[in-house]
């Protein structure tokens, strides 16, 4: 088995971050979790970075992945796209069929995600989840017809879009979060994922930000890169990009 994984800091992991500072992530949780439910290794990779617009990752990203051979591909993007005042929802659907195409062409069994909501606790919260509604409806209806092509669908999670499951930046998923996403994606696949990652600890509320502590810290830094058109993935490069990486079942899961 030979996952790879393509997007922007959804996938890379960003928000669930290890006490060395390096982000782990629902990828890197389902590839692990991969190994153990199925009793093999699994060979593993991701070239997501964060940052990255939905076009970047498709003309980035997809054939590196694709050249690597991989069995499976997860292919998630547009939630940076949702954060633009004029986002084209057909461009970015046309987008996810050129990839739905190219793994076709391959081979690979894709696996598709939707970003989870995080509107709830952002400035403009109403106005991004509108966008988001019509992004997630509008990528379902083109692959409903598509029953081979695996999903992993996110955004419509209810519970997923509590507060609890967000980091304090509330853009992006806390190690709660992730570990639901990836428990979703190890069952999409037709595993068994570990129960306590669909209900992982609640982080204490002492860890999230307020007020203009907030938007310090968050928020004007993210007007700033858009004022200065930035990212933050400039010179940036994939946790798992230069090659395969073996992950091996846990002995407790043997």
């Amino acid at each position: 088995m030979r996952f790879v994984a393509i997007g922007d800091s959804f996938t890379e992991g960003v928000g669930d971050e290890l006490p060395d500072g390096t982000v782990r992530g629902w990828a890197d949780l389902a590839a692990q979790g991969w190994a153990d439910a199925a009793g093999e290794p699994i060979e593993y990779a991701n070239l997501a970075i964060r940052g990255k617009l939905i076009q970047p990752i498709v003309e980035q990203q997809l054939e590196p992945a694709l050249a690597l051979k991989p069995t499976h591909l997860s292919f998630n993007g547009g939630g940076n796209d949702m954060l633009r005042p004029r986002t084209g929802i057909e461009r970015i659907v046309d987008l996810f069929d050129h990839v739905v195409r190219r793994c076709d062409e391959e081979g690979v069994q894709l696996i598709v995600l939707s970003g989870a909501n995080p509107s709830a606790g952002l400035p403009l919260g109403k106005l991004i989840e509108a966008r988001g509604d019509r992004l997630s409806h509008a990528v379902e209806k083109r692959l409903e017809q598509r029953p081979d092509v695996l999903t992993a669908y996110n955004w419509f999670d209810r519970e997923l879009a509590g507060g609890e499951f967000w980091s304090v930046d509330r853009l992006h998923m806390n190690a709660r979060g992730h570990h639901r996403v990836a428990a979703r994606v190890i069952e999409s696949v037709g595993l068994t994922a570990p129960a306590p990652w669909w209900h992982l600890r609640e982080i204490p509320e002492t860890e999230r930000l307020k007020g203009t502590a907030y938007y310090r810290e968050h928020v004007g830094p993210w007007v700033r890169r858009r004022l200065t058109r930035t990212s933050s993935g400039d010179d940036r490069h994939a946790k798992f990009g230069g090659g395969w990486v073996e992950l091996t079942p846990h002995a407790e899961s043997l």
